[in-house]
């Protein structure tokens, strides 16, 4: 039997992570993170619940990467924490996975392993030959594994381009060559699965960045994901053309253009890219920073920049500065406040919302409609996107003619089964998410958020009190102090009154009790957030300090 178990990536935007297996072997394909929701509060990341893969560990043989987001690779450095695999991916992926261990420490024990778009990678009884795709990240791949119940297709994050460089086309041709043979299944990216027609083409939102900055008579800043090589190339060119300096600024900007300079994926004229120390060396219409910090992230380059708390850079009148990227969902306020601060500094501002200077790197419905059309699969299963999106990319491949017995739409821990019988679920695997906060994996879980969210909604009321262990008598206290939850002059009366409100629980419960101070504490809590709530309307987070002498 041939099973496909997402591990994440279904029913949410990131955590991509997949095992493909067949009997005793396994494989997995990406192993991504997902950036906090809101309600997860001080947590840095999520990855995926690994127990699967920590139960099967001996069957596992790789780990394939389809490209280098953080939503696919994110997660990889906590999985080979505990599994040592050999990794296969592009030239570019690996790069960004060498710098990303070595950060962890883990680059000497990892076994990275080059495998081009049109290679072919062995793993008995698997063959999985790389399909270039075109995404807002260079070297990204879709995946053709061959299998003993068929060929099962996985396109990766995908749009179709029909650039004539093939480094920034899709390759079609070769999904078309295996509909041709047939194909069992087709996995196939969700994302933009709501999204009528077509991709906007790189080429027309160069177009349009080029007609803002070439009438611009001060610097130029453009902000935009790191990861997308493709749209930094653009910038320098228009740089060239304009006869301006390129200056890169934030760490994952200046690491990105590094790597992909040394794989010739970037190209400019010698002299053409400076070091920001340079910048007060030539004219404001001399110069173009690109820059990270597009989603308004704290103390990232563009957030400095428009705080004035930059070492290098103050925004200034005369100034312009684009946004070329999109608001990811979660970020809007951020980047409002970022593009307010701008206006202030007396720059002019130019964002998605009033400018086409972005485009998707998620194919919309006519290119999930042609590759549908390309691979010709038997079975469709739709992943990487929210629920919706996978419903509506279902309910397309459905009207594109797939029998609607034949349309699996699963979520993160089904098990979809193929054998002489076809396909379907066939069961359920323990997954879900691990909070990263700090050093801590895994330790953050429901009852922390509960209690960081009504910190942050209520504060915080610390009760102290000392008690007589044999009369029960209170020797100190209580004594209320305060976080985030104010007494003031006008309401001073509540501390007054919240003391009764103690000192009557503490009468209440006799002395001689074995539990008498673990009942204490119950009943202050409860008594407590009664009074406040009743009295002013709010819940703080009530901790009973009480020791008995």
């Amino acid at each position: 039997m041939l099973k496909i178990i997402p591990l994440g990536g279904l029913g949410e935007i990131g955590l991509n992570m997949m095992v493909i297996e067949y009997n005793d072997v396994i494989f997995i394909i990406d192993s991504g993170l997902m950036f906090p929701e809101d309600y997860m509060l001080g947590v840095d990341i999520v990855i995926p619940a690994m127990d699967y893969i920590r139960e099967n560990r001996d069957k596992i043989q790789a780990i394939i990467l389809t490209h280098a987001h953080e939503d696919h690779i994110g997660a990889l450095p906590y999985l080979l924490k505990e599994i040592r695999l050999p990794v296969y991916g592009t030239a570019f992926t690996l790069r960004i996975v060498r710098n990303k261990l070595i950060e962890f420490d883990l680059n000497k024990y990892v076994d990275l392993n080059l495998v081009n778009p049109g290679e072919t990678l062995s793993i008995e009884p698997f063959e999985i030959e790389f399909i270039r795709v075109c995404h807002s990240t260079i070297d990204g791949v879709g995946l053709a594994i061959k299998t003993p119940e068929g060929v099962i297709v996985h396109t990766g994050d995908f749009k179709i381009s029909h650039d004539p460089d093939k480094m920034k086309a899709t390759d079609i041709s070769s999904f078309a060559k295996f509909g041709e043979k047939g194909v069992l299944a087709l996995l196939s990216d969700s994302t933009n699965a709501e999204v009528k027609g077509y991709t906007t083409s790189e080429p027309e939102v160069a177009k349009n960045l080029e007609k803002l900055i070439a009438p611009a008579t001060g610097r130029v800043v453009v902000a935009l994901f790191a990861s997308n090589v493709f749209r930094i190339q653009q910038v320098i060119n228009i740089a060239v053309r304009n006869h301006r300096k390129v200056i890169f600024n934030g760490r994952s900007m200046e690491q990105i253009a590094s790597v992909a300079s040394e794989l010739g994926h970037l190209q400019c004229p010698p002299n053409t890219i400076l070091d920001i120390k340079q910048i007060n060396k030539f004219r404001d219409d001399e110069l173009i920073v690109i820059t990270t910090g597009s989603q308004g992230e704290p103390m990232s380059a563009l957030v400095r920049m428009a705080s004035g708390i930059h070492k290098h850079i103050k925004i200034k009148k005369g100034d312009s500065v684009i946004l070329s990227s999109r608001d990811i969902p979660g970020n809007e306020k951020a980047i409002a406040s970022i593009i307010n601060k701008l206006y202030r500094r007396g720059a002019d501002v130019v964002y998605s919302k009033i400018a086409q200077i972005h485009t998707s790197g998620h194919a919309h419905q006519e290119e999930l409609k042609l590759m549908l059309n390309l691979t010709k699969p038997e079975y469709f299963i739709p992943i990487h996107g929210e629920y919706r999106h996978l419903v509506v990319h279902a309910r397309l491949a459905e009207k594109m003619g797939l029998p609607r017995e034949n349309v699996i739409v699963a979520e993160d821990g089904d098990v979809i089964a193929f054998d002489k019988d076809g396909g379907r679920l066939d069961g359920h695997v323990r997954t879900g998410r691990v909070l990263v906060d700090g050093k801590g994996i895994g330790d953050v879980g429901r009852s922390v958020l509960k209690e960081r969210r009504e910190l942050s909604e209520g504060g915080l009321v610390v009760v102290t009190m000392i008690i007589d262990e044999e009369t029960g008598i209170v020797l100190y206290g209580p004594e209320l102090i305060s976080k985030g939850f104010v007494f003031d002059s006008a309401t001073g009366y509540l501390v007054d009154d919240a003391q009764c409100v103690i000192l009557e629980i503490v009468e209440e419960i006799e002395a001689g009790l074995e539990s008498r101070i673990d009942l204490i504490r119950k009943k202050l809590r409860k008594a407590l957030k009664q009074y406040f709530a009743f009295t002013i309307n709010r819940r703080p987070l009530i901790v009973p300090v009480i020791i008995e002498v």
